[in-house]
């Protein structure tokens, strides 16, 4: 019986450093504006004017992207837009 070398992968620093996806948030007819405004207050801990901001963006513009990172990071967050009712995707930015 033998056992395969372990693969290492290197992550270079700008893969680090530039965020390579974003989590979306997208409009719905569904959930109040003061409501997406406390999600992104909440989760995010945003200021007040940044979550209002981004949630006049996804009213007005019918998305917005909340927050940038690594690939499981947005996973993270779009799951846990998903628990509090919005809709959001990821996407590779």
């Amino acid at each position: 019986m033998s056992i395969a070398p372990l693969e290492t992968q290197s992550v270079s620093s700008e893969t680090k450093t530039n965020p390579s996806w974003v989590c979306i948030v997208w409009n719905d007819p569904i959930n109040l504006m003061n409501y997406v405004t406390y999600v992104f207050m909440t989760y995010f801990k945003y200021s007040k004017e940044k979550a209002e901001t981004l949630m006049l963006q996804v009213h007005n513009e019918g998305k917005s992207a909340v927050s940038a990172g690594s690939r499981e990071e947005m996973e993270r967050d779009v799951n846990a837009m998903h628990s509090y009712g919005l809709w959001a995707t990821l996407q590779k930015s």
